[in-house]
């Protein structure tokens, strides 16, 4: 291993919480950690992960349908999860056509929320498709799907490994998510500038050729930020993931140390 685990806290600002995984062997295997792994912490937009996953569990149940009208018109279900309904940042904000700009959108992953809960509140769909599947047990919803979950970093660990090896889903259905939708879309990433393209699956970010907090990471690989300061970045074929959590929020000094960060991760966890 060329890069020491004490350096995943150097830099970051405050008391980072911060797990590396990577499945060796049928096993996960924890790599390296810092910080209060069962502190409960905002996930803010991390949080849209968990809507994502919920989503894939309804449409792999029949009860979803990616191609259902939804949002604007010519809208889908799928253009919601995937930032490409035009819907603006939040309700009320300037709405574009469908499927001509990818524009990151809040309200959008709120609505597509709405819609699966089906008459519940969407605290208890995630929980119902998600918390409690996965035995989250330190995680708590909001009333925003879009960025109101609180939970631990080890909760967030447990979440990011599924992603990775799922036990709740097939894997094709995961692999599906992870499907770029619209891949010519041009977009903003928050926080990182515009890109174009700007791939994004349905409610996960890929990386594709960006260059941004992803770092070194291939261009298969996808995850989310949030504003809090937590992360969540895996790949499926290299085994690994990476969730970090924060008690600074989302700053000048994370679109610095990122890139550089994820990159130094990711040698950690795919090194013999």
């Amino acid at each position: 291993m060329d890069v020491d685990p004490s350096s995943l806290a150097v830099a970051w600002p405050g008391e980072p919480a911060v797990v590396v995984s990577a499945w060796r062997e049928g096993a996960w295997r924890t790599v390296a950690t810092c910080g209060e792994l069962d502190a409960p912490r905002a996930w803010a937009s991390v949080s849209k992960l968990l809507t994502a996953w919920a989503a894939a569990t309804d449409v792999e149940e029949g009860r979803a349908d990616l191609r259902e009208a939804l949002g604007p018109p010519g809208s889908t279900l799928a253009h919601l999860l995937a930032h490409a309904s035009g819907l603006g940042l939040e309700r009320g904000d300037p709405v574009s056509t469908p499927g001509t700009k990818r524009i990151y959108s809040n309200y959008g992953i709120d609505l597509a929320a709405a819609h699966l809960a089906e008459g519940a509140s969407t605290a208890q769909w995630l929980e119902r498709r998600v918390v409690q599947p996965l035995a989250l047990d330190s995680t708590r919803v909001g009333t925003r799907a879009a960025e109101g979950v609180v939970g631990s970093t080890r909760d967030l660990s447990r979440f990011a490994r599924e992603w990775v090896v799922p036990t709740t889903l097939p894997s094709r259905r995961r692999d599906a998510v992870l499907e770029v939708f619209e891949p010519a879309l041009a977009g903003i990433v928050p926080g990182f500038g515009r890109f174009t393209p700007c791939p994004w699956g349905l409610g996960v970010e890929v990386r594709g050729d960006k260059k941004h907090w992803m770092g070194e990471w291939p261009a298969n690989s996808f995850g989310h930020f949030g504003r809090s300061g937590a992360l969540l970045l895996a790949n499926v074929e290299e085994g690994i993931c990476v969730v970090a959590t924060s008690t600074v929020p989302f700053g000048p000094w994370a679109h610095d140390l990122w890139p550089t960060w994820t990159s130094d991760v990711r040698r950690m966890a795919t090194a013999p």
